[in-house]
Formats: C-alpha cells, structure tokens, sequence
C-alpha cells in the first residue's frame, strides 16, 4: 500500500515521497554568506597575481611598460645568482621532512605527557614569538667565528667552522635557524590535531605490547594525516616566504649569493636595483614552485597514507 504523502511533499510514480523544493532564499543562502570571502580572495588575491603576471611580461627602465614576451624569464635563469637561490629551494624541499618531523616528534612528547611536559610546551613556543631581525641578531654572536658556540667546540677538540662565511655552510645555518624560530606554531597545530585523535586506539596498541616507534607509525601518524599535510604544506610556504629576516640580518645573501632565496632575490631586484618587472617575473617562478611543491607534498602524503 502506497502511503499518501505529508503534507509539502508529493509522490514520484512509484510512490517515494519527493521533498517540496526549498524556498529560493533558503538556496542562496550559502552562496551569499560565502561572497563576502570570495570577494576579499578575488580582490586581495587573485587580481593583483594576475597584474603581478602580467606585468612581468614588460620591460623596465627604457623599456618600461612595453611588451618584452619572455624575455625577464630568460634574463631570469641565466642568471647565476638566481640559479643559486633555485638551488636553495631544492636544499629545503629536501629539508623539509626535517623540519616537520621535529615539532611532530616534541609534540608527540607532550601528548604522552613525558616528566615536565607544560613547561616544555611553553618554552618550544617561544621562540616563535620572536621577531627574525632579533633571532638573527643573537645568532649572528652565537654563530661568530670566534663565539660562543665555536669555543665550545675548540674546548672538545673539534676545529671551529664558519657557520656564516663559508658557502656549503651558510644556507644550512640559517634554515637551522629558521626551523628553530617558527616551529612553535607547527607544534601548536600538532597538538591540536592530537586532540582529535582516538585514544582508545592508543590503549589498543600499548595493551597489544607495542613499542612508541610502532605507537608512532601505526597509529598516531595515520590518524593526523591531514595534519601532517597541512603542516607540511605551510612549512614549505613559511621557508620560501618568512626567511627574508633572516638572510637579510645573518648573511645579506652571502658570502657569493649562497644563501639566496627567491624571496630575496625579488626585492633586490625591486628594492635595490629597481627592475620591478624582473622582480614580477622573479615572483611568478616562486609562486608556481609553491604551487607545484605543494601539490606534489599533497599527492605523496595521501599516496603513502592509502598504502599503509
């Protein structure tokens, strides 16, 4: 016997009651909540990369404003130095793993709650709250040839390095320090990816006898999977973008352009030498190699996380 239908709704032919359609206000609703935030995107985002792209297909100084096609592209890697801060990016893809996997591991610590673990959670988190020009200020003493940290190593026998001068050194110096600056906040969000993790699936594996390695690998690392993507994600941002402090106060892009970044190299080009379509150009390059690195960390994490 087919039920008669409630009262708003109507039948299809065998009988499934059929929702009344939604009021057209009730429709848009979402539509209209969300234009406020796509405006500010299109607006603040969007229209100026694409004034920033194609700007950096024109000419500057005499040629200011006219159409060059490709030709700050192909000025751009035949540069040297630029090829260099290419170069870098590589060193911190590679380092990359690193640089997650230390906030994931003491945030880790924490949520096991190890002997003293408010006090570490406090202590890991403030450096992030320091301004670079001051990190790299007290580093710049620490790291000195004849500083602190060199002392201590002459006091064990071991010969002192130029963390700063010495150009298979530098780049590595300053991403040390940089990962030692900003990784309060990526343990910040691994804590709370923590506390959506199922604690019965803890109990589980250590009454099973698990060891924190297998603890590690088989529960708690895919059950922050979307943490770990995003902290990867924007720790990549964060060294292609926030490391211009730095260099700027420790090196100055030095010694022999070593320790440039695309990020430094723009505004060389833009404040120093005032080539601002090279430095469009120079911008466009880093914004697709955030894009393309992002994705490819993305589509490897999910890769991994379906296979295990």
């Amino acid at each position: 016997m087919v039920r008669p239908a409630p009262a708003g709704r109507t039948n299809d032919a065998d009988g499934t009651p059929r929702r009344a359609r939604r009021p057209l206000g009730d429709r848009l609703a979402p539509f209209v909540l969300l234009l406020p935030a796509i405006l500010i995107i299109l607006v603040f985002r969007l229209w100026p990369l694409a004034l920033g792209v194609n700007f950096s297909f024109t000419g500057d100084g005499d040629r200011d404003g006219t159409s060059v096609g490709f030709d700050n592209y192909v000025e751009l890697f035949d540069d040297p130095v630029f090829r260099i801060a290419l170069r870098n990016v590589g060193w911190l893809v590679l380092l990359l793993p690193v640089a997650v996997a230390i906030p994931g591991l003491l945030a880790t610590f924490i949520f096991l709650r190890v002997p003293g673990h408010r006090f570490y959670r406090s202590v890991y988190f403030f450096p992030a709250v320091l301004s670079p020009v001051i990190v790299g200020s007290i580093f710049n003493l620490l790291l000195a040839f004849d500083g602190p940290l060199n002392r201590v190593l002459g006091a064990v026998g071991i010969a002192p390095v130029d963390w700063l001068g010495d150009s298979k050194v530098a780049i590595f110096t300053v991403v040390g320090v940089h990962v030692w600056a900003t990784f309060g906040m990526a343990l910040v969000v691994f804590l709370a990816g923590f506390a959506t993790l199922d604690p019965a699936l803890l109990d589980a594996a250590r009454s099973d006898g698990a060891s924190l390695p297998q603890v590690i690998r088989h529960v708690i690392v895919p059950g922050l999977s979307r943490t770990i993507q995003f902290v990867f994600v924007t720790t990549m941002i964060g060294m292609l973008t926030s490391m211009f402090g730095l260099i700027f106060v420790m090196t100055s892009g030095g010694p022999g352009g070593s320790t440039y970044l695309p990020e430094y190299y723009i505004w060389i080009q833009q404040g120093q030498l005032n080539r601002p379509a090279l430095a469009s150009a120079a911008s466009t390059v880093l914004f697709l190699l955030m894009l393309v690195v992002g994705l490819a960390q993305v589509a490897l994490l999910r890769r991994s996380g379906r296979e295990d």
